[in-house]
């Protein structure tokens, strides 16, 4: 958060600018916290604020937008649906809001308080998680990172505020998302070491017959390009098992004899487990990987310094395979 928006979060409790109708303006940063933190606790903290002022100005919030904004389900609080339906718009004013105090100068990475969801494959966090974290400690202590991985659902998470970045193979085609690629990746087996498949010259046929199969798929499909390209050959493999993330196959495939696949990317995984990659023998279509956000994220400068890590990390990666 920059020093201007940090300024106008603590004024929340004292005097406030109001809108000719008498709004508080600055409950939207109050608003946008909260929503993010689902706690007042958390959200108090982020604005440096006491518990009892952060739950004073939480009251103030829900007797302006007449709905209790977040309520108590266990030990939690969860926001209600009309929270959730102005989630992304609330959001997004703060974000220009931020944008707009940053616009003529400089802003200081150092002294910015947010959170940013990345969301994608679980192999996402565990490849890219570590350098990008690595960057944020020293270059902006104040970000968090928040990985979010992919449902067996589709939801516009990126119109919708939920995440504010995705990486990995982007599916989406809708015209208000903006879409940057950046590299190309292929699929590759994987099998346990020893397995009796790297025995001997790799067919399609040894691929297919060695030994079961397993898939990955976050809907639960047994059926994929690999099959598809097995059919032309007039091919086909016996899949026994899909998991939804490439992590949680490799602990399937280390202690088995099962036939996994993984994108290139996840070797520095297959390394750290003692699993063996291979290329596969089939013409399958490349991976082409990019990242993609909502255009409200344009001008932030803090998404543009973590979109600039993204692309630089992923740079990276693709040169050292």
């Amino acid at each position: 958060m920059t020093q201007s928006m940090r300024s106008t979060a603590g004024s929340v409790t004292g005097s406030t600018a109001h809108s000719a109708t008498g709004l508080d303006l600055n409950l939207l940063v109050a608003l946008d916290v909260l929503l993010e933190e689902e706690s007042v606790r958390g959200a108090a903290q982020r604005l440096h604020l006491s518990e009892p002022a952060m739950s004073r100005t939480l009251g103030r919030i829900r007797k302006a937008l007449g709905d209790p904004v977040l309520v108590r389900a266990g030990r939690h609080m969860v926001p209600t649906p009309y929270a959730l339906s102005v989630r992304a718009e609330v959001g997004a004013v703060v974000e220009r809001a931020r944008a707009l105090f940053a616009a003529h100068g400089e802003q200081d990475l150092r002294a910015v308080e947010r959170t940013f969801t990345v969301h994608g494959q679980d192999s996402v966090a565990a490849l890219l998680g570590p350098r990008l974290l690595t960057r944020v400690l020293a270059e902006a202590p104040g970000l968090r990172i928040r990985f979010l991985g992919e449902s067996h659902l589709d939801a516009p998470v990126l119109r919708e505020g939920t995440a504010d970045l995705e990486v990995g193979v982007i599916g989406t085609t809708a015209p208000e998302v903006r879409v940057e690629p950046l590299a190309a990746d292929s699929m590759r087996g994987v099998v346990r070491a020893g397995h009796p498949l790297l025995k001997g010259r790799l067919t399609a046929r040894r691929f297919t017959e060695a030994a079961e199969h397993l898939t990955v798929s976050r809907r639960g499909r047994l059926h994929g390009p690999v099959d598809d390209a097995l059919a032309e050959r007039g091919l086909s493999r016996r899949v026994v098992s899909t998991v939804a993330s490439f992590p949680a196959s490799l602990f399937l495939v280390r202690d088995t004899d099962l036939i996994g696949l993984v994108p290139g990317w996840s070797t520095p995984m297959t390394d750290a487990l003692g699993l063996v990659t291979f290329p596969v023998p089939l013409d399958l279509p490349p991976l082409r990987l990019a990242m993609a956000w909502h255009p409200r994220l344009d001008a932030d400068p803090a998404h543009g310094w973590l979109r600039a890590c993204v692309r630089e990390l992923m740079g990276a990666e693709e040169a050292d395979r």
